[in-house]
């Protein structure tokens, strides 16, 4: 399964905060600041549902300068 996970963090710190799920997540196929609405995207590749989970839950959201998170999961992916 493939997730696009899109994150709003502390002023400042979406870079860091991308370097730290790309070292602790190797799930992360991609994890890149940006400018917009939100402050970072995060594309993951798990196998299961629960697995995205937890990279979700269990990581990303932990990481005490991530405020906000809104996953959108790949219905078909090719």
């Amino acid at each position: 399964m493939k997730a696009y996970i899109l994150l709003n963090t502390k002023p400042g710190t979406s870079l860091q905060v991308v370097e730290r799920i790309r070292v602790k997540t190797k799930e992360v196929i991609v994890a890149d600041a940006i400018f917009g609405r939100f402050d970072a995207v995060v594309v993951v590749e798990a196998p299961t549902l629960e697995a995205i989970n937890k990279i979700v839950y269990g990581i990303i959201e932990k990481d005490p300068t991530v405020i906000r998170t809104e996953t959108s999961i790949v219905l078909d992916p090719m």
